[in-house]
């Protein structure tokens, strides 16, 4: 994508935007670095109108959808900067130690955040899924997908119900055959990534219970969800797999695995024992 001035060519379209656009339009004028990290709902519901209004407001820009226009958003704030940045408020600037202390900063302010988040609830009801599920599949693309195999290393160890297929077209046919006994854990920081929100519209499909791990709380992903678990990092566009929003995904994944262990000890202490010494002959 050729780098733009997103805020000239709104300006330079404004004329052609239909009312619902000019609407979109003023609101992220006029709340630009507040959009940055909004999901294409989240804008939607701020401006007070459709998902697809938004999504024209792009299309009549000439880009390919909402995500190429917040990178675009991204490159233009990132331009006007006095200083330029690298990531976040690290800049080109910082010496190593500066370095070492704003990512500690990030990363630290992402797990409170994630923390604050929590919704005791909402955890115990995914457990309840969890346990009375006969399969649990974890989904993800991109960096998402790191974060899902991650998970199913982590569950495997107590359980052996649990999947993760790594290629997209496994995703979707796993998803096809999953039936309502089973359990999806669909893990997007956008909540706006098609080939994840086509499994979760397959698996809602099929009767499957959807445990969504997102930034957002409304966002395409979130509307087949029967619970949502929130992480806190702020990712920008140009930052796509930071290591603070995966941080705060495998918090929320790690808070699952232990809930899920505690209510299933005795089962999981056996089967922890097991896995274990099956790769005991792997070490030196």
């Amino acid at each position: 994508m050729t780098t733009v001035d997103i805020f000239s060519l709104i300006r330079s379209r404004y004329n052609s935007f239909t009312n619902t656009e000019k609407k979109v339009a003023d609101y992220v004028l006029e709340n630009i670095k507040d959009v940055i990290y909004m999901s294409i709902t989240d804008l939607a519901d701020a401006c007070d109108v459709g998902e697809s209004s938004v999504f024209r407001f792009c299309k009549t820009m000439n880009l390919k959808g909402y995500q190429e226009f917040k990178i675009a958003l991204a490159h233009s704030i990132s331009q006007g900067e006095e200083t330029p940045q690298i990531s976040g408020q690290i800049t080109m600037q910082d010496t190593i130690g500066e370095l070492a202390s704003k990512i500690l900063t990030t990363n630290v302010s992402a797990l409170t955040d994630t923390f604050n988040l929590i919704n005791e609830g909402d955890i115990s009801t995914a457990i309840d899924y969890i346990i009375a599920a006969d399969r649990v599949h974890f989904f993800g693309v991109g960096a998402s997908l790191m974060t899902a195999m991650e998970a199913k290393n982590k569950f495997m160890r107590v359980t052996n119900k649990t999947e993760c297929s790594i290629d997209t077209h496994l995703q979707i046919m796993s998803a096809a055959l999953m039936t309502d006994k089973d359990v999806a854990v669909l893990i997007s920081y956008s909540g706006s990534t098609k080939d994840t929100i086509e499994v979760a519209r397959v698996v809602k499909e099929r009767g499957a219970k959807i445990i969504a791990i997102t930034r957002f709380a409304k966002s395409p992903l979130t509307s087949y969800a029967d619970i949502t678990l929130l992480c806190g990092a702020n990712e920008g566009p140009l930052q796509g797999g930071s290591l603070s929003a995966k941080l705060s995904q495998l918090y929320l994944l790690d808070l699952l695995y232990a809930e899920y262990f505690k209510r299933t000890h005795k089962e999981s202490t056996v089967n922890k024992d097991s896995t274990a010494k099956a790769v005991i002959e792997k070490m030196l």
